[in-house]
């Protein structure tokens, strides 16, 4: 009987790690992002849909994400390829990054040192870093999660690889 109702207890407990920390976010193609209301890095009070008519890339980081901080290079080569560009359904493309953390102690070097530019950065303080309310919201359970969201403010794709995104983007191009 024991036996029993140790396998049992191991296999509630793998479900739940799989459920809680590996388990894609659920969201689908064509479902509206949800709103993000805000503090930008820069003080300045910010909500999503201020970037609706833009093609928005959302990037959930942390500081103290390896994988995160190698993905910097095709973010930036992402960003600098279709900031400026005009496309046929928007009037722009925009990144905003949400670094989940513990502390910022880190987070404003790394985006001043590592040149991530773009003025939508947020930092999402809590103690325990994957349920701060935005990474909820958006199911978000490991780090790097990046939801490409439409100008009408649909997700249109969920950790799709940079090549895919820049396939995606530059086909809606002028």
């Amino acid at each position: 009987m024991q036996k029993i109702l140790t396998g049992v207890i191991i296999v509630v407990f793998a479900l739940f790690l799989y459920n809680f920390f590996l388990m894609p976010p659920s969201f689908t193609n064509g479902t509206e992002a949800p709103n993000i209301q805000s503090e930008l890095i820069s003080g300045e009070e910010f909500s999503l849909e201020e970037l609706r008519g833009n093609y928005v890339l959302i990037d959930f980081w942390g500081s103290w994400c390896g994988p995160c901080k190698r993905e910097i290079p095709q973010l930036k080569q992402l960003y600098t390829e279709f900031n400026d560009q005009s496309f046929k359904d928007a009037e722009g493309f925009e990144v905003l990054s949400i670094a989940l953390e513990k502390s910022e102690k880190f987070t404003r070097k790394i985006i001043k040192d590592r040149g991530l530019d773009w003025p939508y950065h947020i930092i999402d303080i809590s103690r325990v870093v994957m349920l701060s309310s935005i990474a909820q919201d958006y199911d978000v359970k490991e780090l790097p999660t990046k939801f490409l969201i439409n100008p009408k403010g649909q997700i249109i794709g969920t950790d799709l690889p940079y090549e895919e995104m820049s396939k995606l983007l530059r086909a809606r191009l002028n």
